[in-house]
C-alpha cells in the first residue's frame, strides 16, 4: 500500500481501520466511550492499542486528535505504523502505546474543540484557582467571533484584526488569538471552567498503563501551524529543564520552544504537557508535539472563525454550513499525495528517534 492509503476520509473510517490494524497486530485494545454522539447518532470512542509488554519500564505514546479535526494526520501514522509492520521493530525491552482520538467528538464533527467547545490543549490549568487572563482576546473578541459571517464581516474584522497586528505586532496578534482564554465560552481557544471528558480519559489511560514506567516519550500529533508539510518538533517542557534538554538531545537539536521564542506557537496556557508531568511524576517524560502546516495562519485562522459562527448561529445542512465543514477540513488536513508523504517520513523518523532515545541509558 501506498503512504496515501494509510490516511481515513472521516472519524468512522480512521476508527474502524485503526482497530483492525491493532487486531492484526495483536496488540491489546482499550476503549473510552465518550459522552456525545456523532453527526449521525453513533458513538464515539478514544481507543487505545498497547504492543509489548504489560509492565514495560520504557514506553513510547502516541496521541492523536487532541484537536479532534487535525485527527487525519495523526490517525493515519498510528495506522500506518502498523499496517507497515513497523510495529515489529519495537526494541526489546520497550512498548508502544497508541492513543487514537482522544478527542473523538472534534474528529467526527470536524471540529478543533470537544464537546463542550473546550480546546483540550488549554484545558490542563488548576480549575479550583484563578485562571490565567488574556485581556488581548478581551478586547477583541467580538471581532474573533462576530454574530454574523459574510462577506462584509469577515472584510471588516480581518481590518480589525490586521490593525491590531500592525499595532502590537504578529506575535502578540497570535497570542491573542491562540493563546488560550477561559472567560468566553462560546469563543475561541476557550480552556474551560472545568476538565474536559477527554482530559480525564487522557489522564485515566495514563494512570491505568503507564503506572510501572520509568522512561516515558510522547509525540502527540497536529495540523494547521506553520510551513505547508513541514513537521515542527515542539517542546513545552519548561526551559532549563531536563526534560527539555533530553528532548533536544533525542531529536539532535531539531525541536523548538514556545518559551524560547524559537517555534511558530506563542506561549500557551493549559497544554496537556502540564496534565502528563503532573501524572508521571515517578517516570522521566519527554513530550513533543509533531506540527504539520497545512495551509496559511489567515486562512487556519478564518477557518477556525467560520466554524465557530456556524455552530453557535449556522445550519450544519446548509449550503454555507458544509462549506464551511470543507473549509476546516483543509485547514488541518490536506488530501493530497505530497503532504502525506512528508507526514508520513517526518513521522517514521521522529518516532524512531524517540525509541532510540528510550532504549539509550
Amino acid at each position: 500500500m501506498s503512504v496515501s492509503g494509510y490516511f481515513s476520509k472521516d472519524y468512522g473510517q480512521a476508527r474502524e481501520r485503526f482497530i483492525e490494524a491493532s487486531s492484526q497486530a495483536d496488540a491489546t485494545l482499550s476503549s473510552y466511550q465518550c459522552p456525545s454522539k456523532g453527526p449521525d447518532g453513533e458513538t464515539l470512542t478514544t481507543d487505545v492499542a498497547w504492543h509489548g509488554d504489560q509492565d514495560a519500564e520504557r514506553v513510547l505514546v502516541t496521541i492523536s486528535a487532541t484537536h479532534g479535526a487535525e485527527g487525519f494526520c495523526g490517525s493515519g501514522v498510528q495506522t500506518g505504523w502498523l499496517e507497515s509492520g513497523l510495529y515489529r521493530d519495537l526494541p526489546e525491552g520497550l512498548a508502544l502505546m497508541q492513543i487514537h482520538a482522544i478527542n473523538p467528538h472534534g474528529f467526527a464533527w470536524l471540529r478543533r474543540v470537544t464537546e463542550d467547545n473546550i480546546d483540550l490543549n488549554r484545558n490542563f490549568v488548576d480549575h479550583g484557582g484563578s485562571y490565567p487572563q488574556n485581556s488581548a482576546y478581551d478586547e477583541l473578541a467580538d471581532v474573533i467571533c462576530p454574530p454574523t459571517w459574510d462577506d462584509a464581516t469577515i472584510a471588516e474584522t480581518y481590518k480589525t484584526l490586521r490593525s491590531y497586528a500592525d499595532n502590537h505586532g504578529e506575535k502578540a496578534l497570535q497570542a491573542a488569538i491562540s493563546g488560550g482564554q477561559y472567560s468566553h465560552a462560546d469563543g475561541l481557544f476557550f480552556g474551560g471552567n472545568q476538565i474536559t471528558w477527554s482530559h480525564e480519559t487522557l489522564m485515566k489511560i495514563f494512570t491505568d498503563k503507564l503506572s510501572n514506567a520509568q522512561k516515558v516519550a510522547v509525540v502527540d500529533y497536529h495540523t494547521g501551524l506553520g510551513p505547508r508539510g513541514h513537521g515542527e518538533r515542539i517542546c513545552c517542557h519548561k526551559p532549563e529543564s531536563q526534560d527539555l534538554r533530553r528532548a533536544t538531545d533525542w531529536y539532535k537539536d531539531d525541536i523548538t520552544s514556545p518559551y524560547l521564542g524559537t517555534s511558530s506557537s506563542v506561549e500557551l496556557h493549559g497544554v496537556n504537557v502540564f496534565g502528563m508531568e503532573d501524572n508521571l511524576k515517578h517516570a522521566d517524560l519527554t513530550v513533543i508535539a509533531l506540527e504539520y502546516g497545512t495551509q496559511s495562519s489567515q486562512e487556519v485562522n478564518q477557518a477556525l472563525r467560520a466554524d465557530n459562527w456556524l455552530h453557535l448561529y449556522g445550519d450544519l445542512n446548509s449550503a454555507k454550513g458544509r462549506g464551511i465543514k470543507r473549509q476546516i477540513r483543509d485547514a488541518f488536513y490536506q488530501d493530497a499525495d505530497d503532504w502525506k508523504s512528508d507526514i508520513w517520513n517526518r513521522a517514521v523518523e521522529t518516532q524512531r528517534l524517540a525509541l532510540e532515545g528510550l532504549s539509550g541509558t
